[in-house]
């Protein structure tokens, strides 16, 4: 039997025990957003590509829960990574989105944005690298270091500065190649072509060490904090270090199984060689320069690979890894010579679907098919911090999906470019649309992974097409969509 006396100390004891288990208990979870640009769902070894050396993506995958379905919603220029980023920060949807950052060129409505809604509520908040939106980056964050524009400089120059040099020239330096074997105008290993290069360190090196100084303070303090890690890597001009150039063999890397020499309605769906990204290569596109694309598009996300696990390393010995939810995703996806385009501004898989990865206390290694934006990371975000959803926070959070309290956030996927292009997303179904000509194509994902087999003239799907049509049209509705579909 306790004698009288020791109460005091023993109850003073416990309200200490259960006062430091409440507080570690209740601890806000810290949030590192690591975010790449042109990086499509199938660029990791893990989830399929055994081309691809991805050791630290892998990791992830290895750990945490992997969105297998997850979309971007489109865009309203060329520039796809503008509108994706506008749709992240601020948690509205495409053309909402659009008139919104509006508001932003302006310098209002900035604390509605990400980054201000989780410092309000008790975040460090820190970025580096690509921005590429409105608002400011420093008015977003409490700390910003290295803001980068859409694309790194010089390494293909601006159309303008080659032909007032160049005035016989149809391309810039670094565009339209290679033209054969023997074409070593551009070279992704030169420092001289400037790009990833300029400053004298490669800038995927850059944001790893900001990165790393981050955390290094991080540390030492009890705030939680949110970090937001966006390489612009792998986006062109694709630059890497020899030794990760050395880790492809050109005769051993294999066409994508959609590879065609041209797309048809490549002008019509403004793709045509005078959009930028589709001007990287010649056209008609040759075996030779997409396999050239692709061995410095693996060998950019392997050396991107390289830094994203410095970083990861760097969280495990910070002592803050146990609290930590990482959240990786890219931007959008990009063709990179299937179908015939290299850019991201057409409605393929493959340029619409990045990888999507969660990462932390409690997420179950698994793979989930339900369909996902990858905007969806922002309420994921506010979900995990104890956050409310904003009225105005368009996407969904992820976490319910996650722990399998339902089973799908969407019953189906909108998608848009500019005025050429449209597309749903139901089931295993996926209907395109080209309004310019009044093309309809129907694609069944499970059975044609690769869209190769245009289902819309078969009789036999006569009766899916005009669901998804229907489908399609409503949620052009809902979206404010701002053109009408004439079918």
């Amino acid at each position: 039997m306790l004698k009288t006396k020791y109460l005091p100390s023993l109850v003073i004891g416990l309200l200490i025990i259960t006062t430091s288990c409440s507080t570690k208990e209740m601890a806000k979870p810290n949030i590192l957003f690591l975010f790449t640009d042109d990086q499509t769902h199938t660029a990791i070894r893990a989830l399929g590509n055994s081309e691809i050396y991805t050791p630290n993506l892998d990791r992830l995958v290895n750990r945490g829960t992997t969105f297998t379905n997850t979309y971007n919603m489109g865009g309203w220029n060329g520039a796809i990574c503008t509108a994706s980023r506008s749709m992240l920060v601020s948690g509205r949807s495409l053309w909402r989105a659009n008139e919104y950052r509006k508001y932003w060129q302006k310098g209002d409505s900035i604390e509605n944005t990400w980054g201000r809604i989780m410092a309000a509520n008790g975040y460090q908040t820190f970025m580096t690298g690509k921005w590429h939106v409105d608002a400011p980056a420093g008015s977003v964050f409490g700390y910003a270091e290295h803001v980068r524009p859409g694309m790194p400089r010089d390494a293909q120059r601006t159309w303008k500065q080659d032909k007032e040099k160049y005035p016989d020239r149809k391309f810039p330096i670094g565009y339209n190649r290679p033209l054969s074997e023997n074409d070593t105008t551009w070279s992704p290993v030169d420092p001289k072509f400037g790009g990833f290069w300029e400053g004298g360190k490669h800038w995927s090196e850059v944001v790893r060490d900001d990165a790393l100084t981050f955390l290094d303070s991080a540390k030492k303090s009890d705030d939680p904090f949110f970090m937001y890690i966006a390489f612009n890597a792998p986006h062109d001009p694709r630059q890497a270090p020899q030794e990760y150039q050395d880790m492809y063999d050109l005769n051993k890397i294999t066409l994508p199984q959609s590879y065609k020499p041209l797309s048809q309605y490549q002008e019509e769906i403004g793709n045509g060689p005078g959009l930028r990204d589709e001007a990287l290569a010649p056209f008609p596109r040759t075996e030779y320069a997409v396999k050239v694309h692709m061995k410095e598009y693996y060998a950019i996300i392997s050396h991107l690979d390289a830094q994203i696990g410095k970083i990861l390393d760097a969280l495990e010995a910070s002592g803050k890894s146990e609290n930590t939810y990482i959240f990786f995703t890219s931007d959008h996806g990009l063709a990179v010579g299937r179908h015939g385009f290299l850019g991201k501004q057409n409605p393929y898989d493959h340029s619409v679907k990045p990888p999507l990865i969660l990462v932390g206390p409690d997420i179950p290694n698994q793979k989930v098919s339900s369909l996902a934006y990858l905007q969806d990371l922002m309420p994921t975000a506010l979900d995990l911090a104890g956050i409310p959803k904003p009225q105005y926070v368009e996407f969904q959070s992820l976490m319910p999906l996650v722990k399998g309290k339902k089973s799908e956030n969407y019953a189906s996927i909108y998608n848009a470019y500019i005025n050429y292009q449209r597309l749903i997303r139901k089931g295993d179904y996926k209907l395109i649309v080209y309004p310019k000509v009044n093309k309809v194509m129907l694609f069944n994902l499970a059975e044609d992974p690769h869209e190769l087999n245009d289902l819309a003239g078969n009789e036999e799907f006569a009766d899916k097409k005009a669901e998804l049509l229907s489908d399609l049209k409503q949620k052009m509705a809902h979206y404010d969509d701002p053109i009408e579909l004439e079918l």
